[in-house]
């Protein structure tokens, strides 16, 4: 597939990023060049290929679920301005 100038220009517009002229004709190679080598990725057999999600073969090393901070509720709602139940209460903001 290969795009024509008016092609470049008009992507150029509906991305609105400011292309001139003289610049029309790089932007048409790199856009061309790129859509080859998509083309090319296109072409290659993947069949019975299972898709991943990394590259590498790698996993995450896991660590037990536990806490490790105290919980300072108390503590942080000790100085707000209002509290009901263990929640802040704020204005409402919405009419």
């Amino acid at each position: 597939m290969s795009l024509s100038h008016q092609d470049v220009a008009r992507i150029a517009r509906l991305s609105r990023i400011a292309v001139t002229d003289a610049e029309i004709d790089a932007v048409n190679r790199q856009l061309n060049s790129i859509l080859g080598l998509i083309e090319q990725m296109q072409a290659v057999n993947t069949d019975g290929i299972e898709p991943m999600a990394h590259p590498q073969d790698v996993s995450l090393r896991l660590r037990e679920d536990v806490v490790t901070e105290p919980n300072r509720r108390e503590a942080c709602q000790a100085v707000a301005p209002q509290v009901e139940k263990g929640l802040f209460l704020v204005p409402k903001v919405i009419e």
